[in-house]
Formats: structure tokens, C-alpha cells, sequence
């Protein structure tokens, strides 16, 4: 049956005329390995290495729509080697690392590749597309599609009247502080960020919307965070229907295309059609990196700004407490106390941003597991933290 299986993947990767970025000799072993379900939380470790990079070509997965690249590519010239002070060779490995671009003061100062990734690949980014996700918010508020983050988000879906969502502000689901009850366990095959995405829409309706006004409140709007992909989901659904435009149409328009990404990327679809807005954006490392880049610009591409004034601010600094100790939760981003802020994926994707020290940490990554904040996401944090303090150390004056 494996057999019958592999056959068959190859064939399609053959009509479909499908580059895969590894070596020819690696190619069946990769091919042998993909996923035959569509449960990605429950993937082995092989079948995720040879998946990440491939998410969107997939037969058993949804389709995806393609973010197109522009003619011009942002620049990213090669600087001095940085001199982190750790091995990082051996933090790869630790991470299961296949791509880590950083770049620093417009600069370069480390790209390395691992698990037979190269900077011509793609990989998934997990939520780091919630980052995205919220950009494009902040882009149809400028753009005037979208009047206020005060607007209840029944207003722009009307399929969530009379739901728990009904009563729930823009503001509120991009800092996840709906006070309705969800589950994130990526562990649990039962929890809701495992059952969503298999759930069967109700005609006529966005599968993500169908769930989530199913959904009941545990706290007043506005008085709770807790960690809810299905509430980026949303927000993908509320920009499309704002714009008119696919998640990555839009995402082309407003950032892809003129800053410069290198690559085209893509965007997997859910069962109904639409970009699954929590997730599961297919780029580059660098352009992952390039992306760290825009909003360390202060989201401006040629002296125009893409976002509202007062965006930026409240996106990436702590509007929600996530319980931890100099961390928060801003516009679908990950805030430090120290000014820098992350878009985070489970398995080990990331995008660092430290407007402070000019600094992009652009990661892809395997994971063990999902999450593992006390093992890797603490190498990781240190890994940051080195970074930074090898920035510091470059800037002090020599004695």
C-alpha cells in the first residue's frame, strides 16, 4: 500500500513538474516520506522534514493561492560575520533548524541551512502568519476598508450575529482577548485548534466561521487573553470580506510585490476556499527576513507608510498579559519588554525583530514537538539574548 502510495505522489509530482529542493538521489526519500493524512500535529518527525518545505504542493492538502513577487528585490548585502559567542552549528541541530538568516543593520551577519534546506526553498510558517494576518488588518484600515479596531466583528462577518462573537470588537480578537472558549493543545486530538480545521462547514458558510460562532463565552469581552488560531482565522475571513480580495492578493499588493520579496510565496486554503489566515503562508528564509525588515522599517516602503500612525505601536508593544514575566501579547504579535517583539510557529518558526538594535532573526525550523517552551523555546530565547548581546558588544567603544 506504501508502495502504491509513493508511486503515485511521484507520478503527481512529475505532471505537476514540481522542483523539489534537494538532490535528485534525495528526492524518493523525501517523497517517501510525506504525509498520507492531513493532521499535521500528528505528523512524525521524517514526514514533517519532508512536508514543511513542500506544504502547498501536497496532493491530500488544500489548495493554495500564490502571493506574487514583484521585478525589484529589497537588497540583502553580506556584512561582517557576527560573532555570537555560542556554537552555532550545535544550536541548529538542537532546534532541528533548516533555515537562519540574520540581518543587521541592513546587513547580513549569518545564513546557514540545515535538515537539506537551502535559501532557494520554501518553508511553512505555522502562525507565524498571524503576524501577517494582522498587518493586513492594519493595511485595510489605512486603505479604508475597515473603519475602526472599535467596529464589532459581527459588523464586516454576519455570520457571527448571534454568537459568542457578536459582541466582539477588531481590537479584541487581534489581541485574543474575545473571553470565548477555546482550546490550543496541540497535544490533545480533541482540542478545538485540532478539531477546526476537520470541521464540515454548513452550507454556504466559511468552515472557520461555521466553527467558531458555535463556540461559547467563558469571560466578558476584553477581560481575558488566551491563545486562539481560530481568532486569526477570523480576521482572515474579515479582511477578505473588507478588501474583496484573497488574503494573498492583498498581501502582494500591500507589501510582497514593492518591498521586494525574492520568491513568490503562497498561501494554503481551508476546505471552503478561503487563506487559513492562522497559518500556513509557504517563503524563504530571507524572505521571512525581508518581512522583519518591513516592519523594522516602520512599515513604509518607498517614504509611504502601508499601515495607519498609530498602528505600529500598539501592534508591538504588550496589550494583552499573557501571564509570563516581561513578555505580552500585542496585535498578533509576541511583545519583550525590551522593545523587540517575534512573530512565533509552532515547530520552531520566527521572525525576532529589535527595532533598538537594527536586528532580524529570521528561523524555520523542526521541532521535536509543537511547542516545548522549557527545552528549545528556551534555547532559542538564549540564542536571541546572544545575539543581541554580540550587537552590543560590537557597538561598545573600543578601549
Amino acid at each position: 500500500m506504501l508502495k502504491w502510495i509513493v508511486g503515485i505522489l511521484l507520478s503527481i509530482a512529475a505532471a505537476l513538474g514540481i522542483v523539489w529542493a534537494t538532490a535528485d538521489r534525495d528526492m524518493k526519500a523525501l517523497v517517501s516520506n510525506l504525509p498520507t493524512d492531513t493532521n499535521v500535529l500528528f505528523w512524525s518527525i521524517p514526514q514533517r522534514d519532508a512536508a514543511f518545505r513542500t506544504m502547498d504542493r501536497i496532493p491530500i492538502l488544500a489548495k493554495a493561492n500564490i502571493i506574487e513577487a514583484g521585478d525589484d528585490v529589497y537588497p540583502l548585502p553580506k556584512g561582517d560575520p557576527i560573532a555570537i559567542g555560542t556554537d552555532v552549528d550545535a544550536y541548529m541541530k538542537a532546534q532541528r533548524t533548516a533555515g537562519l538568516v540574520i540581518v543587521q543593520d541592513g546587513k547580513i551577519r549569518l545564513e546557514k541551512y540545515g535538515l537539506d534546506f537551502s535559501g532557494d526553498g520554501k518553508w511553512t510558517s505555522f502562525s507565524v502568519a498571524k503576524s501577517f494576518t494582522s498587518t493586513l488588518v492594519g493595511a485595510a484600515i489605512k486603505d479604508g476598508y475597515i473603519k475602526s479596531i472599535e467596529d464589532k466583528v459581527s459588523s464586516y462577518i454576519p455570520d457571527l450575529k448571534g454568537s459568542a462573537y457578536d459582541d466582539v470588537t477588531i481590537r479584541q480578537l487581534l489581541t485574543m482577548t474575545s473571553g470565548v472558549k477555546w482550546n490550543e493543545d496541540y497535544a490533545d486530538p480533541k482540542s478545538d485548534v485540532a478539531l477546526f480545521n476537520q470541521h464540515k462547514a454548513e452550507d454556504g458558510m466559511d468552515v472557520t466561521v461555521s466553527y467558531m460562532r458555535k463556540l461559547p463565552r467563558e469571560a466578558p469581552a476584553g477581560t481575558k487573553w488566551v491563545y486562539k488560531t481560530g481568532e486569526t482565522n477570523l480576521l482572515g475571513v474579515l479582511v477578505s470580506s473588507a478588501t474583496k480580495k484573497t488574503l494573498a492578493a492583498y498581501l502582494s499588493e500591500k507589501i510582497w510585490a514593492p518591498f521586494g520579496m525574492e520568491q513568490d510565496g503562497s498561501w494554503l486554503l481551508g476546505s471552503t476556499g478561503h487563506e487559513i489566515s492562522g497559518c500556513c503562508i509557504q517563503a524563504s528564509t530571507r524572505d521571512y527576513a525581508r518581512f522583519g525588515l518591513f516592519m523594522l522599517g516602520g512599515a513604509m516602503i518607498d517614504g509611504k507608510p502601508m499601515l495607519p500612525d498609530d498602528w505600529m505601536t500598539p501592534a508591538t508593544t504588550k496589550q494583552a498579559d499573557i501571564g509570563v514575566v516581561g513578555k505580552g501579547y500585542g496585535f498578533q504579535w509576541w511583545t519583550y519588554d525590551d522593545g523587540s517583539y517575534a512573530a512565533q510557529g509552532i515547530f520552531g518558526q520566527g521572525i525576532f525583530i529589535d527595532p533598538k538594535r537594527r536586528l532580524v532573526i529570521a528561523s524555520n525550523s523542526n521541532w521535536p514537538k509543537a511547542t516545548d517552551a522549557d527545552t528549545v523555546g528556551q534555547q532559542r530565547e538564549a540564542f536571541y539574548k546572544a545575539v543581541q548581546a554580540a550587537v552590543d558588544a560590537e557597538a561598545e567603544p573600543s578601549a
